[in-house]
């Protein structure tokens, strides 16, 4: 699955529209006749998005000033990746010459042997061992680099803390392990008038994709390193064991099931809800759009401490890039996205100067020195309270962060099954359902 948005308020936006205009995207001519490296990079915010379109403008303006010999031609369109373009445009070698990917197509990118290898050219980016490894590694095979990390998000629990308060728990400790969040619940729960102590998804696929954020926290995996199911475990029983007994021994979940995202969303806005798995950008929408205030909802890490689900996305380059376009496409990333409190996303003063939100507890991208100069930027510039999420941001410094499985989609079906099950039936056969699920993920894994 994929978070709600970006960091502030930006949104998976632009790529070439169809496949007639693909000839423009990426033809590998640099553009050096004219005396300067031409590259075409995609994800440009699309008209409609005016202010970001605007910022967008505005950097590649100040980036082209400083680099006068690098032509940067901007393509956008939404959204950034189109999956139903996207794998036409790869096999057509169709690609912008500094393209837009999720983390989990990368491996797919690097397979089809349509990315550059850029490792001989990292030095052209200031900021690239200052970046997560756990984010760097996303992009690297055997030793090799392939793109770069731009954003990120990782799962957490937000909570009320007004219903915290009323319900007699401190919140300012969270619950840190599963067994608190079940005990937490109960409390909330207990409120009575129709609240809600902890919410799942269950349908959709949602399920499935809340599923593997659980087992991740608890340690656990859905694939193993050789392509097998791995659901079928301890972990796996442990997850939907704490949904069964949550839902039907301490009615913490509320009577009404199969639930998705904008379910959660609307009784976390209303404030009848104690918790709930979420990304950081759900924060505003439960403000702007379902009637919440910030100053009552915080984020902590993924209980169980083991894990934490990631997603995310970053630039990869065409194979057709000459050693020129390479190195002026990471120049490009270097300014847009990667300097520390600047460019596009780390322009905080700009951001919160347009009423955007700044301050929510994205994952660090940064490490060390780079690290503590976005920090203080964010600080600077926060319009939100932003101590609500530091256990989020501290907590997920001691996480895992583990990627999607590989036909997650397909998979997260399969899940669902298993989650909607235990939260609507008393007698639920757990070890049955689990069986079940992993002989049908084979089946998936074994026609790839």
């Amino acid at each position: 699955m994929t978070s709600t948005g970006f960091r502030r308020t930006v949104v998976a936006i632009g790529v070439c529209s169809s496949l007639a205009l693909a000839a423009a995207c990426g033809s590998g001519d640099d553009g050096s006749a004219s005396g300067k490296t031409r590259i075409t990079v995609n994800c440009e915010p699309p008209r409609s998005a005016q202010v970001d379109r605007a910022f967008f403008e505005e950097d590649v303006a100040a980036f082209e000033k400083r680099n006068p010999d690098i032509d940067v031609v901007a393509h956008d369109a939404f959204p950034c990746q189109d999956p139903k373009t996207f794998d036409a445009k790869l096999a057509g070698g169709q690609m912008e010459d500094v393209f837009y990917t999720y983390f989990t197509d990368a491996r797919h990118v690097v397979d089809v042997r349509q990315a550059a290898d850029i490792t001989p050219y990292l030095g052209e980016l200031k900021n690239y061992r200052s970046l997560q490894k756990q984010l760097r590694d996303i992009y690297t095979f055997d030793g090799k680099v392939y793109g770069v990390p731009r954003t990120g998000y990782s799962m957490g629990l937000i909570y009320n803390r007004a219903l915290f308060r009323k319900a007699g728990l401190d919140p300012d400790r969270p619950p840190a392990t599963w067994d608190e969040v079940r005990a937490d619940a109960k409390k909330i729960a207990a409120l009575g008038d129709g609240t809600v102590g902890y919410a799942d998804y269950s349908a959709q696929n949602q399920g499935g994709w809340h599923f593997t954020a659980e087992l991740y926290s608890r340690g656990g995996d859905v694939v193993d390193a050789d392509g097998k199911a791995t659901v079928d475990s301890p972990e796996g029983r442990a997850v939907l064991r704490s949904l069964h007994d949550m839902r039907w021994t301490d009615d913490s979940m509320g009577s009404r099931q199969l639930l998705v995202i904008n379910d959660a969303q609307q009784l976390m806005g209303a404030g009848r809800l104690g918790m709930y798995l979420a990304a950081p950008d759900n924060i505003p929408i439960l403000v702007k759009e379902k009637g919440g205030d910030y100053k009552d909802l915080a984020l902590a890490p993924m209980p169980g401490g083991r894990g934490t689900l990631i997603g995310g996305d970053g630039y990869m380059f065409s194979k057709h890039d000459t050693p020129a376009q390479i190195r002026a496409g990471l120049k490009w990333l270097d300014a847009m996205f990667l300097t520390p409190g600047k460019g596009f996303l780390g322009d905080y003063a700009r951001a919160k100067k347009h009423d955007a939100p700044v301050g929510l507890p994205e994952p660090r991208l940064f490490t060390g020195a780079a690290d503590a100069v976005d920090q203080r930027a964010k600080k600077a510039d926060a319009n939100v309270p932003v101590e609500n999420y530091r256990a989020f941001l501290d907590g997920n410094t001691r996480l895992r962060m583990r990627i999607e499985p590989p036909h997650a989609q397909q998979i997260y079906s399969v899940l669902d099954a298993a989650v909607s099950a235990v939260l609507t039936k008393k007698d639920a056969d757990i070890d049955q359902l689990l069986h079940e699920a992993s002989d049908k993920i084979d089946s998936i894994l074994a026609r790839s």
